[in-house]
């Protein structure tokens, strides 16, 4: 055994969706990988997997007396496992392992921040609330600061949330030539899956990935598209995603159920299968209010589908506007709709933008590389 490395996220699904491959790559490499997270309903799944998952309850928000018994629980299993690495992740999450590791003196913190809490579009009094927590718990229990975003990691080396060489710009990625690659699903795949969802074959398709929340910018996506609608009957939005039990509530379920009636909109929930989905789509939106360095898009561009996303920290990194897609204001439905519009007129800069996506893919979005910067950085912690 090289060392041993303990993963801690809020919840199991973070684990499934992101985690997975730099754990996977982690053990191949010798290490022994344990996971701290919450039961979300994926756990026991990633235990039957062979991963070594503690369930720790980890609440989103901040809540004292159940933050205080996360830390505690933490720390009990710090000290007693003895890890050479505690690697954290998510906001709350993130700062709660990073309290427990500091009690437990453990040697090497790592905080890969997925998209700093503060955001543009906060008042100043919150966006400075947490940017302090963030500087805060980055220059006192943080040993490595691993950035997604080049916004978010440029601030913190001007803002000097910790030396430099402590600072590193990790990027995003997934894996372009293996599972994200449109050469590689068959068509008849792409056939059999559009019959099965209830798409003919002449219809235009968008294509949404996430939570079904507000912050997600759902609702005006829907809303662009009923406008959509009017203009062209033959266009499917498809909503690839679901609410975890925390975000449920009686507004957007009233919501879902409206929509569920809507012939033209196929909600499809959590789906494994994103591959072939963005397969059998011909442009993907992101029209979120915040976001880190969203993953979707990534997939989406790897896919070589042309993406239309908000004008925000993330989106803006990964869409260049008018070469590869569209990025419009936050919240600004008119202009949504307008770029819907034209990717459903015109076929020729779909394929244009859509080829230069997956250029831009291959050369900045590849899985393996930003794997191999969280590698060398462990090899050169653990000798």
């Amino acid at each position: 055994m090289r060392g041993k490395i303990l993963q801690v996220c809020a919840v199991s699904t973070t684990v499934d969706k992101q985690l997975k491959p730099l754990i996977d790559k982690s053990i191949s490499e010798g290490y022994e990988v344990h996971i701290a997270c919450a039961e979300d309903g994926n756990l026991e799944d990633l235990r039957n997997q062979g991963y070594i998952v503690h369930d720790i309850h980890i609440d989103r928000k901040i809540n004292f007396n159940s933050n205080i018994k996360s830390i505690k629980e933490l720390f009990k299993l710090m000290r007693i496992h003895k890890y050479n690495i505690v690697h954290v992740h998510t906001p709350v999450a993130s700062i709660l392992g990073r309290i427990a590791a500091k009690l437990a003196r453990v040697d090497n913190i790592i905080y890969t921040a997925h998209g700093f809490y503060f955001h543009e579009g906060m008042s100043k009094q919150a966006y400075n609330f947490y940017y302090r927590i963030e500087k805060y718990f980055a220059k006192i229990a943080t040993d490595y600061l691993l950035l997604q975003s080049k916004e978010d990691y440029q601030l913190s080396v001007v803002k000097k949330f910790k030396k430099p060489n402590d600072i590193i710009h990790l990027g995003n990625g997934v894996d372009i030539y293996n599972k994200f690659n449109q050469e590689k699903i068959k068509e008849e795949e792409i056939i059999n899956l559009k019959k099965n969802l209830g798409i003919n074959q002449e219809d235009f398709v968008f294509a949404f990935i996430g939570r079904l929340v507000r912050e997600k910018g759902i609702y005006e996506l829907v809303e662009a598209f009923n406008n959509v609608i009017k203009v062209n009957k033959k266009v499917k939005l498809l909503l690839i995603g679901g609410l975890s039990n925390s975000e449920r509530d009686q507004d957007i379920s009233n919501s879902i159920a409206d929509w569920e009636k809507n012939e033209n909109i196929i909600l499809t929930g959590i789906r494994s299968d994103i591959d072939c989905l963005l397969a059998a789509s011909d442009t993907f939106i992101l029209p979120s209010h915040r976001e880190g360095l969203p993953r979707s898009i990534i997939e989406a561009m790897a896919m070589r589908k042309p993406v239309i996303a908000t004008n925000i920290r993330g989106c803006r990194e990964e869409v260049e506007h008018e070469e590869t897609g569209y990025l419009f204001e936050k919240e600004n439905k008119e202009e949504l709709y307008s770029y819907m519009l034209k990717m459903t007129n015109n076929q020729g800069l779909r394929i244009k933008m859509g080829n230069k996506a997956r250029e831009i893919a291959e050369n900045e979005y590849d899985e393996e590389k930003i794997l191999s910067k969280q590698l060398d950085l462990f090899n050169s912690l653990i000798k």
